[in-house]
């Protein structure tokens, strides 16, 4: 069975609440699903996954410091990450708040380690947004994107 990783970092409980449907949908898919808060996760815990998605509250348009530290030190396993499958999801304020490049920050990092970052082509291209506290629709976009992430996932390496 493939392991997936929901990896985030929520202050006010959005972003928690993001991740908590997108692991829903990764399971429903028939991945075994860890969800687990930045602090909970070492760079070398990374290895142990087939499929990573991060999620990230909004700051000044990028990912809040305690992912991007994670991101940071991954760098010791620069290339050993290559062929995983990756995403991306972000929660702000406010609309136009930075959710793309929020998401984007996080996929351009993933993509340097060599990643598989598939998009959708309705509605969240990039990658599951909310603005505050997620709506039913958000919830239902997060839960799908759980779900497609680790249906490719199970095709590469299930």
């Amino acid at each position: 069975m493939v392991k997936t990783l929901v990896c985030y970092y929520s202050k006010s409980g959005n972003t928690k609440a993001m991740a908590i449907r997108v692991a829903d949908g990764a399971r429903a898919a028939g991945s075994d699903v860890d969800i687990k808060k930045v602090s909970e996760v070492a760079p070398a815990d990374l290895l142990k996954y087939d499929c990573i998605i991060m999620g990230s509250p909004t700051y000044y348009g990028t990912c809040a410091a305690e992912l991007k530290s994670l991101i940071d030190k991954s760098v010791k396993y620069h290339g050993d990450l290559a062929g995983k499958v990756g995403g991306a999801f972000a929660s702000s304020g406010v609309l136009g708040g930075g959710n793309e490049t929020t998401v984007q920050q996080i996929l351009e990092a993933l993509l340097i380690h060599g990643m598989i970052i598939i998009g959708d082509t309705d509605g969240a291209h990039y990658g599951p947004v909310a603005i505050e506290k997620p709506t039913k629709a958000d919830e239902k976009t997060c839960y799908e994107y759980g779900k497609r992430l680790a249906g490719l996932t199970i095709k590469l390496h299930g």
